[in-house]
């Protein structure tokens, strides 16, 4: 076959693919290593989002392979390593989600502010809690970007927007960075200097070995007495039992989040109970415009190499080494 389709993935531009080209389509595959193993080495690229796991073992059953295609930014769940090495292009569009992330994430801290949530149930539950629903100004404010790449970048811009002070701590960002000067963000040295300044936390970083769980029991005494945090990038950055103490001992004023290190959450976990956390369905990218120019991107890269093309939205090699 031509293309391998194992989540669900619904759009004209994948439907059109599946006109062009032999395409199987199941929505249960990614869960079924076995049959995936089975089914991958039948194909020649695979499309996929944040369920399937390609490993390097994986890879290794798929010796016609030549191109994943990565509806979404992260890449977590890719080896890309092991894809390099045997010639496989990995596809995905950087940037197609990062304006309806940036924006959800502000959408939070206004939210988280402003008690927008609680507002709204104890309205349609027929109170009228005004001084229970006293908020905040983010106006003034300091908001604290871990991660500081494209997405990071569009959230320091709209949150100067609104009058805040916006640190910024990446350790692959420079004090000559360009960056710092067209969005007017300061860059801290430190991790911990970062936390403390915050009254919001708002973290876009990649999950990598050095990531995961970050943001742990010291991040979270680290930070000030009722700031809030947000996660809108990976779920396995963040130690949650740790984030559910600081937020039931009241230390944090409230939380956000859009990722969960398992994802659906098999169990009830706290947060759900809390009036100041936000929990949403990993929806960053989940507007009508992003799902367009994602769909539309990758659908038109697996176009361009099943017909012998290079790819353009690559993360690796622009065609196929194998």
């Amino acid at each position: 076959m031509d293309i391998l389709i194992t989540e669900l993935l619904e759009a004209p531009a994948i439907r059109r693919l599946g006109e062009k080209y032999e395409a199987v389509h199941d929505v249960t595959l990614w869960k079924d290593t076995g049959r995936l193993r089975q089914m991958i080495g039948q194909t020649r690229t695979i499309m996929i989002r944040n369920q399937t796991q390609i490993t390097a073992d994986l890879l290794g059953a798929a010796p016609n392979l030549i191109a994943i295609g990565r509806l979404g930014v992260g890449l977590d769940n890719i080896d890309v390593p092991a894809a390099s090495k045997i010639g496989v292009v990995v596809i995905a569009p950087l940037d197609a989600n990062a304006t309806s992330v940036a924006e959800l994430t502000i959408g939070f801290v206004v939210s988280l502010a402003r008690k927008i949530p609680r507002a709204d149930r104890s309205t349609k539950a027929g109170g009228w809690d005004r001084q229970g629903c006293t908020g905040i100004e983010v106006h003034g404010k300091t908001l604290s970007i871990f991660g500081f790449g494209r997405i990071g970048r569009l959230v320091a811009v709209r949150a100067r927007a609104f009058g805040m002070r916006v640190l910024a701590y990446d350790p692959f960002v420079k004090a000559d960075s360009p960056a710092l000067a067209e969005t007017g963000a300061l860059l801290c040295s430190q991790f911990e200097e970062a936390l403390a300044q915050a009254d919001f936390v708002t973290a876009h970083s990649p999950l990598t070995p050095e990531t995961r769980q970050m943001f742990n029991a010291r991040a979270f005494a680290l930070m000030k007495r009722g700031a809030f945090f947000i996660n809108t990038s990976r779920g396995g950055i963040v130690d949650e039992a740790s984030l559910l103490d600081a937020l039931q001992r009241s230390h944090l004023g409230g939380a956000a989040l859009d990722v969960r290190e398992t994802e659906p959450p098999r169990t009830q976990s706290g947060f759900e109970a809390m009036e100041n956390v936000i929990l949403t369905p990993h929806i960053g990218s989940f507007s009508t415009e992003a799902q367009t120019r994602t769909f539309e991107a990758v659908a038109a890269d697996i176009d361009r190499l099943l017909s012998g093309a290079p790819a353009i939205n690559f993360v690796n090699f622009s065609q196929p080494r194998r």
